[in-house]
């Protein structure tokens, strides 16, 4: 049977958050079956939860931002969720709870590489119950002028992404991604890829209360031509690459982990959000499935699934 799965002990870590520029703790807790991933703003009295799902997303600027109505007139949010969160679906983890003390998940090192490590070193811990999927049965698409995204039936998860962003440093590296689970690794090939920006936008960004956290330890940066990173780029595919584990963090805010293929060009948080939510509102494109043994289970994050 595939089962569900959580951590083994509790694990903290402390970092700055890329939009706030504020110190933030995050803890992250073990949780039973069926729990999902859940957020706890625990620097409220009292505490405040929001359950990740794509109907809690209330903000697609810049990054995905969970809210949820706190008792009395406040919205209480949690915002960049989507490298935490695509770290989580990279290793198949199921029921999580994660403290924060603040507004916003912190950074740290701009991709996913340290909430793996995070993870990991907390232990992984497989279930008594049964891993349940969402599976793709029709195609849904959402578009947006010369954007769209799609979920297509595919056994297993493959994500295939094009980019366009019309800058040399970008140009100069691929402007595709195809990946496919059951035969790359998220670990190796994925978690590292950092978010990116332009000087251009950054005075732009901080006036609008964004990007305040943001530096060359936590972002590739870009002036009007090359990147400004001395180390370079960690991977030749940086940019795209990165845009697919924003992706895998978006999708899983679904709330299980998807059977489909995924295809999308110039998509964002705001898109993939809208794509969740006309999936979901489409029940004839979609059903429920477990799987109770290997021979009938897609290859979907194996490498990583069966090391982690």
């Amino acid at each position: 049977m595939m089962r569900q799965r959580t951590i083994r002990e509790r694990v903290r870590t402390v970092g700055v958050g890329l939009h706030s520029g504020e110190r933030v703790e995050l803890t992250l807790r073990p949780a039973l079956p069926d729990t999902g991933i859940v957020f706890h703003r625990v620097d409220l009295e009292p505490p405040v939860s929001i359950v990740a799902r794509a109907e809690s997303v209330n903000d697609t600027r810049m990054a995905s931002t969970l809210a949820a109505q706190a008792p009395g007139p406040e919205t209480v949010r949690v915002a960049t969720v989507e490298h935490l969160m695509s770290a989580l679906a990279g290793l198949g983890i199921d029921n999580l709870h994660v403290d924060v003390d603040a507004a916003e998940i912190p950074i740290l090192d701009g991709s996913s590489a340290s909430f793996v490590y995070l993870l990991r070193s907390a232990g992984i811990l497989e279930q008594s119950a049964p891993k349940r999927f969402i599976r793709v049965t029709a195609p849904v698409e959402v578009r947006e002028g010369d954007k769209f995204a799609r979920l297509e039936p595919h056994f297993g998860f493959r994500l295939d992404f094009s980019i366009s962003f019309g800058h040399p440093a970008i140009d100069a590296t691929g402007q595709r991604i195809v990946v496919d689970f059951a035969e790359r690794s998220y670990t190796r090939e994925v978690a590292r890829a950092r978010t990116f920006g332009f000087m251009r936008d950054v005075e732009a960004l901080r006036s609008n209360g964004l990007a305040k956290g943001g530096n060359l330890g936590n972002a590739i940066v870009m002036d009007e031509y090359r990147v400004l990173n001395d180390e370079g780029l960690r991977i030749d595919d940086e940019f795209a690459m990165h845009k697919v584990l924003d992706a895998i963090g978006d999708l899983y805010l679904v709330g299980h982990p998807l059977l489909a293929g995924y295809v999308a060009h110039k998509s964002g948080h705001a898109l993939n959000n809208l794509l969740l939510r006309e999936l979901l509102a489409r029940t004839d494109c979609w059903q429920w499935a477990t799987f109770s043994g290997s021979r009938e289970a897609p290859r979907l994050f194996e490498l990583d699934w069966r090391t982690a």
